[in-house]
C-alpha cells in the first residue's frame, strides 16, 4: 500500500487546531511516541539554564465558572470559529498558543483569567 503523501499534507492543511491535536494524540497512542522536543538539547548546548526564554506556550488549564466567556476570549486572541474555540476550551487543558512572545503570552494570560480561566506559560 503506498501513501499518497500530498493527499495527507492536503488534508492536514485544511483540519483545524481541534483536529490537528486529536491526530497527535491518536499517533502517540498507537505508536507509543511522543510530540515533545527532547529536553537534553539545552543541557548539551553547554547548560546556560540562566538564559531567558523567548517563546511560550500559553495553556488553558481550567476553565472556571464562565466558560461561555472564555470561548469569547479564545476566539478573541485566536481567531478560530465558535466550534474550535468551545472544542479548544472543552478539552482543557489544551494549549490555546503557541510561540507567543513574553509580551502577547502575559497580554492573553490576563484577558484569561480576566475571565476565570486558570492559565500557565511553559
Amino acid at each position: 500500500m503506498a501513501l499518497d503523501t500530498q493527499k495527507i499534507i492536503d488534508q492536514i492543511k485544511e483540519a483545524s487546531v481541534l483536529e490537528l491535536n486529536d491526530l497527535v494524540k491518536a499517533i502517540e497512542e498507537e505508536f507509543g511516541v511522543t510530540a515533545a522536543a527532547p529536553v537534553a538539547a539545552g543541557a548539551a548546548a553547554g547548560g546556560d539554564a540562566a538564559a531567558e526564554q523567548t517563546e511560550f506556550d500559553v495553556e488553558l488549564t481550567e476553565v472556571g465558572g464562565e466558560k461561555v466567556k472564555v470561548i469569547k476570549a479564545v476566539r478573541e486572541i485566536t481567531g478560530l470559529g465558535l466550534k474550535d474555540a468551545k472544542g479548544l476550551v472543552d478539552g482543557a487543558p489544551s494549549i490555546v498558543k503557541e510561540g507567543a512572545d513574553k509580551e502577547a503570552a502575559d497580554e492573553m494570560k490576563a484577558k484569561l483569567e480576566e475571565v476565570g480561566a486558570s492559565i500557565t506559560l511553559k
